[in-house]
């Protein structure tokens, strides 16, 4: 059981894990152990994601979500297999947490009288620096 938030918990038969054989440091116990660990968490298709939620996952740019929307973390952090496991759900839990809640909505405002002002009296003053440069090149 993946504790997410008091009220939302992902059950471990929604979280498939793979465990592959890491590079990195380790010498030849790298090359015999499988301790990088592959988590894949269904959001499509899972019954314990509320709508919402599963919506705002779902409708993020993330190279780590898949087609079928399947997300997937890999973790090869640490040496350890334990280490890596812990590291993967937690990270999904992260992800997870930042969909909880809602964007907070852009309120349209426009910009102040002076700071329009601010804005012109700099263009005026860049461009009488450029005029400048073009008189004094062209030897007048």
């Amino acid at each position: 059981m993946l504790q997410i938030s008091r009220t939302l918990t992902l059950p471990d038969t929604e979280l498939t894990e793979r465990f592959l054989r890491a590079d990195g440091p380790g010498g030849q116990h790298v090359n015999r152990t499988e301790s990088a660990v592959e988590l894949r968490f269904d959001v499509a298709s899972s019954p314990s994601l509320p709508e919402p939620v599963r919506a705002r996952l779902l409708s993020r740019r993330d190279r780590r979500m898949t087609d079928e929307g399947v997300l997937v973390i890999q973790a090869r952090r640490f040496r350890e297999q334990a280490r890596n496991r812990d590291d993967a759900r937690e990270r999904l839990a992260d992800i997870v947490r930042g969909a909880l809640a809602a964007p907070k909505k852009r309120l349209a405002t426009r910009p102040t009288r002076a700071s329009k002002e601010r804005r012109l009296a700099g263009k005026q003053q860049r461009g009488k620096l450029k005029q400048g440069r073009s008189r004094d090149w062209s030897g007048e």
